[in-house]
């Protein structure tokens, strides 16, 4: 007769549980360097300042949230997101009359029998020119549901996409001084910024004269910040943001980020940016293209 350790059998997780801490605490105490490499926070990116002025802005970069910026790309979470914009934009107005709903008389149109031609039943028959719509489109919703953290994750990956593929720039206010489309998109060839461009602003409104002054310039729109999606930025081509903009993305979507402040910094000179000289082996600050 075979001899079973029954208390062994019923009681498996506490013995293995029992056996898995005599094993961690007889194992070796990590290393001092790999406890302070896991201990290190995020770095920052980097990106490169430019100007809607004309004004110089040598090597003076911005530094951003890399739990906002730097993010993995999900294809998957960006199609969602998409899918959702889109489904709600859909009017949902289509309406077609059933026959019950078609204006006519309700009487046979001829004999069954005896004519030797198809039976036929009221004129308002779907079957009929002039009849009603069998199993046409009514007023519906087309709008889904989707997570608002999916949809904040889909904001992360967009940016964090325009950003390595060098689609994303900064700039640190986006106001104009005159109302002149000449004047705009004389500045705007000179920075390679005329088609399919975005412009967002933080601040509550647009300013009134660059509004103006690039309503009329096809491949480009103004927004705010609250007003932007993930649609719009997988829809166009390159986005600007200035500093504010930047601000109220990093205070809706970052992560706990450790070295977060209150506004970007913007970094200047050689002494108090070191991650722009050309031998730091730090990643380099991004150009927007």
């Amino acid at each position: 007769m075979w001899s079973v350790n029954w208390r062994a059998v019923l009681q498996p997780t506490q013995f293995l549980r029992r056996t898995v801490t005599t094993a961690v605490s007889s194992s070796t105490q990590p290393s001092s360097q790999s406890a302070i490499k896991a201990a290190d926070p995020l770095q920052p990116v980097y990106l490169t300042l430019s100007s809607l002025h004309g004004k110089k802005v040598k090597d003076q970069a911005v530094a951003l949230d890399p739990t906002v910026f730097n993010h993995p790309i999900r294809r998957d979470i960006l199609h969602l997101c998409a899918v959702h914009y889109l489904d709600a934009q859909r009017q949902g107005t289509a309406s077609t009359k059933t026959r019950g709903e078609v204006r006519g008389s309700g009487r046979k149109i001829r004999p069954q029998k005896g004519t030797g031609r198809a039976r036929l039943g009221d004129g308002q028959s779907p079957m009929l020119r002039g009849g009603g719509v069998a199993f046409g489109p009514k007023p519906r919703d087309f709008s889904t549901k989707l997570n608002r953290k999916v949809i904040e994750m889909g904001m992360r990956v967009a940016l964090s996409a325009k950003l390595k593929d060098q689609r994303l720039g900064v700039v640190r206010r986006l106001h104009w001084y005159c109302p002149k489309t000449r004047t705009l998109k004389r500045r705007l060839d000179l920075l390679g910024w005329t088609t399919g461009t975005l412009f967002v602003t933080g601040e509550s409104q647009v300013h009134p004269a660059l509004r103006l002054a690039g309503r009329n310039l096809p491949g480009m729109d103004f927004k705010v910040v609250n007003d932007l999606h993930v649609y719009d930025l997988i829809k166009w081509r390159r986005v600007v943001l200035d500093v504010s903009a930047i601000q109220a993305l990093e205070r809706r979507l970052s992560r706990g980020w450790v070295d977060a402040l209150e506004e970007p910094t913007v970094s200047q000179s050689q002494s108090a940016f070191p991650l722009l000289q050309s031998t730091s082996t730090e990643p380099r600050p991004v150009q927007l293209q």
